[in-house]
């Protein structure tokens, strides 16, 4: 009781962090297809009126197919195409306001001046003349997609009796200025979870938030990285020691491989942290690379569940899952360029050419997903990126000659057998390979 007493902004602090440990606080996040209509919005509301009783912290993704539309809308802008970015701005906006008044009883609902605003800030940026990099301009706008949905929703869940707080992670996340793919600044943002969100469950069970989106110090708002929901959930679970985070998708849960590109796929149950950051290093989908860690590293295990039955018993991934019997996971990255990057003196490519040429890479924010060099070549497989290659080429083109192939594909297989490896690359060229006793990945 002394400690308290001494010192009176720690005693808040520890009492809110004891507090959330009463709550057996769960974190849930509803990606865009769980939003895609309005029956499936009811299916939300059902499934989170099904933990009446419990607190619960829920992030939402932008609804549907709003972040590729949004997306138009900066490119249109960025290329001076202003009337088209302000049309499909519009188009959007009327999308969002009829889903509104499905939902709502109340014609005169607070939260359509709360939608109109967010649509009054895009249009103030479309209105201006690009002088900043494509990134920011990126973030400024798309960001948009999250503040939408949520305010919907959680005007939604209020009138039907699902009381909660709508918050804007904005003024919680804090990161740099790295655009498109920001840093949390992890103990400005635990400070803000701790004064601004926990207190919050005072008063309500439910507090709503939005993934994907953060901001800077100078209020700039920024994104975590494509998909960056499921990370967002992460940070808030790992803050706020919760119990569990869940995410809620369209699947029975995860899968060995992709049920859209292979047949006969299985579910897997449970799986370890280990094996899911490795899937998502190779460029499975199914969760973000960066969710791993912030649960990992306090213990909470992740649960994937179907939205559309809830019941169904899901994949758990924790530290202590049984990996005994794990089939082959199987991930293909499509759409992919094979770089050979050769020394132009017949020089060997050493230690100090490779630091060059990585500095190059990490310049241009492009992410190397299989890379292996000889004496006097280096050769590495990305994502086919329009927007960033020709940039990459005319960058190594000042000390290397450079050659690529297009429209290849990264096959990676875990836990692989080789019967299963010749039935997948049947009738495909490998150009390239590499394998280790659990893992062999094929560029073909």
């Amino acid at each position: 009781m002394g400690f308290f007493s001494e010192n009176p902004a720690i005693a808040v602090l520890c009492r809110a962090l004891i507090s959330v440990d009463q709550f057996n606080m769960k974190v849930f996040k509803f990606g865009g297809a769980s939003l895609a209509s309005i029956e499936r919005i009811q299916q939300v509301a059902a499934i989170v009126r099904s933990f009446a009783g419990e607190k619960l912290l829920i992030v939402i993704s932008a609804m549907g197919k709003t972040t590729n539309d949004l997306e138009k809308v900066v490119q249109h802008f960025y290329n001076g195409q202003k009337e088209l970015a302000l049309q499909l701005l519009t188009h959007i906006e009327a999308q969002h306001v009829a889903v509104a008044k499905q939902l709502l009883q109340n014609p005169a609902h607070p939260v359509y001046h709360q939608l109109q605003q967010f649509f009054t800030e895009a249009e103030w940026t479309i209105g201006e003349t690009p002088v900043q990099m494509y990134d920011y301009y990126y973030d400024q706008l798309v960001s948009l997609g999250e503040l939408l949905s949520t305010a919907i929703v959680s005007a939604y869940f209020n009138e039907n009796g699902l009381q909660n707080a709508w918050v804007d992670v904005r003024d919680i996340f804090r990161t740099d200025d790295n655009y498109r793919d920001a840093n949390i600044d992890w103990e400005v943002t635990q400070r803000n979870v701790t004064e601004k969100i926990l207190p919050l469950f005072n008063a309500v069970p439910l507090v709503i938030s939005q993934g994907f989106i953060g901001s800077t110090d100078e209020n700039e708002s920024v994104t975590l990285g494509r998909e960056g929901s499921d990370y967002s959930a992460a940070v808030f679970a790992n803050l706020l020691n919760a119990e569990s985070q869940t995410i809620w998708k369209d699947v029975e849960g995860l899968k060995n491989a992709d049920p859209k590109l292979f047949p006969n796929t299985v579910n897997i149950p449970q799986i370890t942290y280990s094996e899911v950051i490795e899937m998502a290093y190779y460029g499975a989908q199914v969760i973000h690379p960066k969710t791993i860690k912030p649960l990992q590293n306090k213990h909470i295990p992740l649960y994937v569940k179907c939205f559309l039955n809830k019941d169904l018993p899901g994949t758990k991934i924790s530290d202590t899952a049984n990996t005994a019997q794990l089939p082959p996971l199987i991930v293909l990255k499509q759409q992919q360029v094979l770089l050979s990057i050769i020394t132009k003196d017949f020089g060997f490519v050493t230690e100090k050419s490779i630091s060059g040429i990585y500095d190059i890479f990490h310049r241009l924010k492009i992410q190397i997903n299989l890379m292996q060099n000889a004496a006097i070549s280096f050769s590495c497989c990305i994502d086919h990126n329009p927007e960033k290659i020709a940039a990459l080429i005319k960058a190594l083109q000042a000390g290397f000659k450079v050659t690529y192939n297009e429209g290849l594909s990264l096959l990676t297989v875990r836990h692989y057998n080789q019967p299963l490896l010749d039935e997948l690359l049947k009738g495909r060229e490998a150009l390239l390979e590499q394998r280790s006793r659990h893992t062999v990945q094929v560029v073909y």
